[in-house]
């Protein structure tokens, strides 16, 4: 059949692992879906704030190069350690997640830690290995007080707006509320669970895999999401 293709035995092996992760006894979501549906578009986007961070950039390269010495990123701080994105252009997906905590600081990418062994089982559940991912924080810094201003939110999205245009993934998927609300205007409790376009790309909100991690309840709830992220691909 068109747009069925046979699976390696890695990526059976990535389903089946993020399948016990998960607590999934089903291939298929209990309810039915109509996969003909055109995804849902937001009949609006929130409003879009002047890139308060730097001159335009042309290239990915130039962004990267920009966020590894610029003191005019937002939460930049002289003395604090900067976590850089990392993946190829033209990616499967994006993995666009909140600033940065200290297992993150400590591994040097924006998911560090036990988090990434879990985003690496997710990817590969749909059939993306983690070479293929392109993987960015909100900011490249931590915030000192664990919380980030409306306006440092507003740069921060303006940024990534940035960014996504010129990394140009095939899919963006958003982990936890700072992503959520600077692209999406909204908490990610309440974004998840369909589709949005952020400049034209297919988005979908889900919880970070820290507090997958925290809380092993929501796995279930991530694996759908991670369906409906690749819906559009059946």
């Amino acid at each position: 059949m068109d747009g069925e293709r046979d699976f390696t035995a890695r990526e059976l092996a990535g389903l089946l692992e993020w399948w016990v992760e998960a607590g999934v006894d089903v291939a298929v979501q209990e309810e039915a879906r109509d996969w003909l549906k055109p995804a849902e578009t937001p009949t609006t986007e929130p409003a879009r704030t002047a890139n308060v961070a730097e001159p335009s950039h042309e290239t990915l390269g130039d962004l990267r190069n920009w966020l590894s010495s610029s003191l005019q990123a937002p939460l930049a701080a002289a003395s604090a350690n900067r976590i850089l994105p990392h993946g190829p252009e033209n990616a499967a997906v994006m993995l666009l997640s909140d600033a940065p905590a200290l297992e993150d600081l400590a591994s040097g990418q924006p998911i560090g830690g036990e988090a990434w062994t879990l985003t690496i089982k997710m990817l590969r559940a749909i059939g993306i290995e983690p070479e293929d991912a392109y993987s960015a924080s909100l900011s490249c810094f931590a915030s000192a007080t664990g919380r980030v201003s409306e306006t440092d939110l507003a740069a921060c999205g303006e940024l990534a707006r940035k960014h996504i245009a010129l990394a140009r993934p095939k899919h963006l998927l958003l982990f936890g509320d700072g992503p959520c609300r600077a692209l999406l205007g909204e908490k990610m409790v309440s974004a998840r669970g369909r589709a949005h376009k952020v400049d034209g790309v297919r988005t979908i909100a889900t919880f970070h895999p820290r507090m997958l991690l925290q809380q092993p309840n929501h796995k279930s709830k991530a694996w759908a999401d991670l369906l409906l992220l690749m819906e559009d691909d059946v």
